[in-house]
């Protein structure tokens, strides 16, 4: 008998008749002799409305507080699961993130899990009964309940899958499986049968909102195959796992992109004077995550530190360079906005020179200026100018003819 953790879609916990469909799908997976672990993000709303309560009772409520208003409604999405199940005759237990033994510590600001105390789930399961676990929380050293904050749920479904010894988890989303593309601005974009890990990992860092990249990070390391599927329809999904059989495929196997990205260029009197551990030190002690990064250092010019951020995080990072222009000795900040990133992904890349050439070789013929580049052995990404975004991401798709990719 295997041992399948299935990690809820959020969209499936929207509505009472959504909520009974994804109950039926879970028996119909026991009854085909599987032993069944299922783990609930919280319900869409719900910690919204809490939190507004919170806000007129008490202005500023504890963060420990905060963090007990953000669990309840996984707590909840939990519990009403449960009881779907239970109502068609079959057993159901739902357990809370501290009664499935999920130990979490914080670290530099995040929430992550230390260990997973699994008897009282395995108890559960040997009792034949479905185990429904309200994801993305766990309990602290000091017996306080935390949120794991984006990426938890599936993060939790990893980590419990490899507690007791999962076949692989389900992680059902509102897509069918990972795609070559975005389907909604590249038309000719497919599904993957089959994905690397590495691959899915640049992927999700690169924009894809497939599944949480802690989430593929820790299924790699404990080497657990995913398998993303339609959480409302019975399709076949995308198989994650550590090796597929590249001869039957292409070298790139992917694009992303990424809107609202902008550049930053710091400049400096003299070469001595520029120190790229000082300036992204500081910035990442403002936890301002920092993309691209391009250097220039040219006789008789000026140098500069160019870098790409996220839209959201470009007022906080104009203020910490202000702040600290002095002791970053730099003599100038200036920005461009209006930018995205297109990347392309494939394990191929790396027995395959020539890539990234032809990339670029592409982009020039259709007259797309690249503004940044940055390579690892299985992703290029250039920064280009926004309306350029979705025109690069389909010529990328056509010229590494991805819509013909067979496996």
């Amino acid at each position: 008998m295997s041992t399948i953790v299935v990690k809820i879609d959020s969209a499936t916990l929207t509505t009472p008749e959504k909520i009974e469909q994804i109950a039926v799908r879970l028996i119909e997976q026991k009854n085909a002799g599987n032993k069944i672990v299922a783990v609930v993000p919280p319900i869409e709303n719900l910690e919204e409305k809490l939190l507004q309560f919170a806000q007129v009772l008490n202005g500023n409520p504890s963060k420990r507080e905060h963090h007990a208003l953000s669990t309840l409604n996984t707590q909840v999405a939990s519990s009403l699961l449960a009881t779907s199940i239970v109502k068609k005759g079959v057993k159901a237990v739902s357990l809370n993130g501290w009664q499935a033994g999920i130990e979490v510590v914080e670290s530099k600001g995040n929430v992550l899990i230390q260990d997973i105390k699994h008897e009282y789930i395995i108890e559960h399961l040997n009792n034949d009964e479905v185990v429904i676990v309200a994801g993305s929380q766990g309990i602290d050293g000091k017996r306080n309940i935390l949120s794991m904050g984006e990426g938890g749920p599936e993060t939790t479904a990893v980590a419990i899958g490899a507690a007791i010894n999962a076949e692989h988890i389900e992680i059902l989303t509102f897509h069918d499986g990972i795609y070559t593309a975005d389907p909604a601005i590249v038309k000719q974009a497919r599904k993957l049968k089959q994905i690397t890990f590495d691959e899915m990992l640049e992927l999700a860092n690169l924009g894809s909102a497939y599944i949480h990249p802690r989430a593929v990070e820790l299924a790699k390391i404990v080497e657990l195959p995913l398998l993303v599927r339609s959480g409302t329809e019975k399709l076949e999904g995308t198989l994650i796992k550590g090796e597929v059989d590249m001869e039957k495929n292409l070298i790139v196997r992917g694009v992303a992109y990424e809107a609202d990205i902008i550049r930053l260029t710091v400049g400096y009197d003299s070469y001595e004077q520029s120190s790229l551990a000082d300036i992204f030190t500081t910035l990442a002690e403002h936890k301002i995550d920092v993309d691209i990064i391009v250097q220039a250092v040219i006789d008789g010019v000026k140098p500069t530190i160019s870098f790409s951020i996220a839209k959201e995080d470009f007022a906080e990072a104009i203020k910490v360079l202000e702040r600290n222009k002095a002791a970053l000795m730099f003599s100038f900040a200036d920005f461009e906005v209006g930018l995205a990133k297109v990347s392309i992904v494939g394990a191929g890349m790396v027995s395959n020179p020539g890539v990234a050439a032809r990339m670029f070789d592409r982009l020039r013929k259709e007259k797309i200026l690249v503004k940044m580049v940055s390579t690892s052995e299985i992703k290029v990404s250039v920064v280009v100018p926004q309306e350029e975004m979705v025109l690069a991401a389909n010529v990328l798709h056509n010229e590494f003819n991805l819509a013909e990719m067979t496996e």
